[in-house]
């Protein structure tokens, strides 16, 4: 470096790489891109006493796919524990499970409450 100013080295243009001591060919790495699981939350139901039994029972089956046997078994967890767990999702479909069931109560005048939590 001279007088404040950077020098530059002068490239041969006959040499492959432009005379710089490359040999013109680039390596091109892929970073893999790390995907992070999503979150997820529990669907509860709660307790009350007003909502008839086969109203919850009809509600798990309805929106949480269960059998008949594992729907009754979720109410009654429900029934003597004040709180049951229907699922375990996504946060996008937790939220849309918690909406269609709150509804869906509301809609049959039911005071059912079900919330989610995270996992």
């Amino acid at each position: 470096m001279r007088g404040g100013r950077p020098t530059v080295a002068a490239s041969d243009p006959r040499e492959p790489g432009g005379g710089d001591g490359r040999s013109g060919t680039a390596i091109i790495t892929r970073t893999k891109p790390k995907t992070k699981r999503p979150s997820l939350y529990r669907v509860l139901l709660l307790n009350d006493d007003y909502t008839p039994m086969e109203f919850v029972v009809h509600v798990v089956e309805k929106f949480f796919n269960k059998s008949q046997e594992a729907a009754y078994q979720i109410m009654m967890h429900v029934h003597h524990n004040g709180v049951g767990e229907c699922g375990i999702f996504t946060y996008e479909v937790a939220e849309t499970k918690v909406t269609q069931v709150m509804d869906f109560a509301r809609k049959y005048q039911h005071p059912l409450q079900c919330v989610m939590e995270k996992k």
